[in-house]
């Protein structure tokens, strides 16, 4: 009696290395120097073995690749919060990107608020041997263990705060929020109140000190910013306590959550948006367009922000021709329904 052969014998191996290279008639090698793009390789002789690869749907193993080439085409991304639309929307954008250029990405979360946290994440982060690190993290203690920790290699953090000018990238977040309060400004509102994000948050800072920059420069009298934290809840009972005076026309929120909290405490005070008080949010959430009314607010290009931190991390000369050189990232105003003039 023969015994069955296990399922486990009969799955077929992967290919090789060496089997591309016999099939492309070419030593192993040569296959190697196709996979590193090597300057010495002809074009037909490349062209053959990737024709082959695709025909044996080879896949290189990356941990080989790493200790053959020194590198191991992985990126890092230092997040926290990520549960937010900002930072998932930026982690999302850089995957999307790194993978176009042949990196992985991996992350890790800075889950408590302490140094010793934020360095273990990081070390995390180095302990995968990647060859550049993202910071998706909102609050100035995290670029402070960065200053401390004097990396050394590159990364690019996607929050500016003065402290590492030479490696910040962001959505001009300042601009953005200058835009919203312009265009409340520009329909003929005066009363304007701004609902801010938490305090310890970057982009919540910028963005109210673009609100009062703008209020300024067009010589509008403020109120102090209301310091909220992010969600639809804080911004309901915000505005609830705000319709209580009701000394405004217009709001700016720091983000189109707590608009939305904004917008459903006016609708409980039998109130209308925009007829009675205009509401313009911040980030363009997917949501956005389908609040009632669709919310103005302020969107940002995460797709172009990822593709241009991946480029400020990896080698140029692998870049495609015509991709640009890093910057900032100019956000734009989307204008709804939610805004219009103040009634008489």
């Amino acid at each position: 009696m023969t015994s069955e052969t296990p399922p486990e014998a009969k799955r077929p191996r992967a290919p090789s290395i060496r089997d591309v290279a016999k099939l492309a008639g070419v030593s192993h090698q040569t296959v190697s120097r196709v996979l590193n793009n090597h300057p010495s390789i002809r074009d037909e002789t490349k062209s053959r073995v990737l024709a082959v690869m695709g025909e044996l749907q080879y896949r290189p193993n990356r941990a080989a690749r790493a200790l053959v080439t020194s590198r191991s085409r992985t990126i890092g991304v230092l997040t926290s919060h990520r549960s937010e639309y900002g930072p998932a929307s930026s982690i999302q954008a850089i995957e999307e990107a790194a993978v176009l250029q042949g990196y992985l990405v991996v992350t890790a979360n800075a889950e408590g608020a302490d140094s010793h946290s934020i360095a273990r994440a990081i070390t995390h982060l180095l302990d995968q041997a990647v060859e550049g690190i993202v910071v998706i993290a909102p609050q100035v203690r995290v670029f402070d263990t960065l200053a401390e920790m004097q990396l050394d290699l590159p990364f690019v953090t996607l929050q500016s705060t003065g402290r590492l000018n030479d490696h910040a990238l962001s959505v001009d977040q300042m601009t953005g929020a200058r835009l919203a309060t312009r265009h409340l400004i520009e329909l003929g509102h005066r009363g304007i109140y701004h609902l801010a994000g938490p305090q310890d948050w970057i982009e919540a800072e910028a963005r109210m000190e673009g609100f009062l920059r703008e209020m300024g420069d067009q010589d509008v009298p403020t109120t102090a910013p209301i310091l909220g934290d992010w969600t639809a809840e804080f911004g309901y009972h915000a505005g609830r306590e705000l319709l209580r005076v009701r000394d405004f026309t217009a709001i700016f929120s720091s983000n189109d959550q707590m608009a939305l909290g904004l917008m459903h405490a006016i609708h409980d005070e039998g109130l209308d948006v925009p007829r009675d008080i205009s509401v313009v949010g911040f980030d363009d959430i997917p949501e956005a367009a389908h609040f009632w009314p669709p919310l103005t607010t302020v969107r940002q290009d995460f797709a172009e922000l990822g593709r241009r931190c991946v480029a400020l991390l990896i080698d140029h000369d692998e870049l495609p021709e015509g991709t640009d050189a890093p910057g900032s990232v100019i956000p734009t105003l989307v204008v709804r329904s939610s805004t219009a003039p103040p009634s008489a």
